[in-house]
């Protein structure tokens, strides 16, 4: 095959520099023997349209979406998924046919991480997760789908949390609260899906928080623990965890969506924390 021929697969973004996509998806393609090209892409406001009809008249198959370009993806698609439209949101985009095929994999490579990775068990266990952007909204379905006891949203503006709970109500029990009504509450399972460990900050949460045995997940990830992670862990969690695994998880799910192969994802986990 020549290079010409070979399948195009990138993340698109601003900045991408940073992404670890590319490293994923090639090893993914070592470990399942496929042929590809995969690349992270700059892309600028404005240029997604341009950018996407570009690259698919060069061979290109199939695209990571990520920050800002959520939104922008979700509205280019020509079809998508019933999650992608449930979440409002698009990171994995199709190319074929003259169309842009849009779906959202966040949910499900939480899930995976969760569940595969570290044996958590979501069913009847009480669910807290802080926040209420985009990258909350993509993992509520298929957390719902799972059964808990209960799923709360805490969100410093609760008119947005009580939103997302509307949104979703038909796929459990989930209701929404500020920061300030978590007091003398506990969880099984609590997840930032807020940005502050971006910045190093932390939601203002209330101790005793973690139920016996709990779980603390972060959906950010960095080379050190973030400052969630750490508090987590001075608050007594069992199990404190970053966003690698999902990271991973969701890029698997989107290589499946592309290529009808699933990828092993352990090793690659075990190989991004040696070189993070």
């Amino acid at each position: 095959m020549t290079q010409k021929n070979i399948e195009r697969y990138a993340v698109i973004g601003n900045p991408i520099s940073h992404s670890k996509s590319p490293l994923i998806h090639t090893e993914f393609a070592k470990i399942t023997k496929q042929i590809l090209s995969y690349t992270a892409e700059l892309v600028e406001p404005g240029q997604v349209q341009n950018f996407i009809t570009t690259f698919a008249n060069n061979n290109g198959k199939g695209l990571n979406v990520t920050v800002p370009f959520k939104l922008d993806a979700f509205e280019l698609a020509t079809d998508l998924t019933d999650r992608a439209q449930r979440a409002g949101a698009v990171n994995t985009l199709t190319l074929k046919d003259n169309k842009v095929f849009g779906d959202t994999t966040d949910g499900t490579g939480l899930l995976n991480d969760l569940i595969k990775n570290h044996q958590q068990t979501i069913k009847n266990k009480h669910v807290l997760i802080l926040g209420a952007g985009g990258a909350v909204r993509g993992v509520l379905e298929p957390l719902l789908l799972e059964n808990p006891a209960s799923l709360v949203i805490a969100n410093r503006t609760v008119s947005k949390a009580q939103q997302l709970a509307d949104d979703f109500s038909s796929f459990g029990n989930i209701s929404a609260c500020g920061f300030n009504e978590l007091d003398n509450k506990q969880f099984d399972i609590v997840i930032n899906g807020t940005s502050a460990s971006l910045s190093g900050d932390l939601p203002p949460l209330p101790d005793n928080l973690f139920s016996e045995h709990a779980c603390a997940y972060d959906m950010m990830y960095a080379k050190e623990a973030t400052v969630f992670m750490k508090w987590s862990k001075q608050q007594g969690a069992d199990t404190v965890l970053d966003g690698l695994g999902m990271l991973v998880e969701q890029a698997a799910e989107s290589f499946y969506i592309w290529r009808g192969v699933r990828p092993e994802t352990k090793t690659v986990i075990k190989m991004l924390k040696v070189k993070s």
